[in-house]
């Protein structure tokens, strides 16, 4: 079983900055990619950044500039710097790993984590 748990949403205000964390345990082999989508009412759930273990990152070109991706391969932890936040980017912030488990590699999400970006 793997659990991916995520820190660090809450109120802002526009122009401001939060960061949010996500942390992966459990019986993991490896960790292949981790990311974050956002799903924002009656919207889909969109991709915001993903980083790969070689470091590689693809970021959505909402928040290119304005969003860092980062990973601790030790630590199995994604975090998500965000800066300059705009109101649009009030959403639930959902943590997503690609996780080897042993015979595969799944995909393993989080429960979410509310942003809300007063303007």
């Amino acid at each position: 079983q793997v659990q991916l748990v995520e820190s660090g949403g809450g109120l802002i205000q526009a122009g401001g900055s939060l960061s949010l964390s996500c942390t992966a345990s459990g019986r993991i082999f490896s960790i292949n990619a981790m990311g974050w989508y956002r799903q924002a009412p009656g919207k889909q759930r969109e991709l915001v950044a993903r980083i790969t273990s070689g470091g590689s990152t693809k970021y959505a070109d909402s928040v290119k500039g304005r969003f860092t991706i980062s990973m601790d391969n030790v630590k199995n932890t994604v975090s998500l710097q965000m800066n300059s936040l705009k109101p649009e980017d009030t959403a639930v912030y959902y943590c997503n790993g690609l996780v080897g488990i042993g015979i595969s590699d799944l995909y393993y999400w989080g429960q979410g984590t509310q942003v809300t970006v007063s303007s």
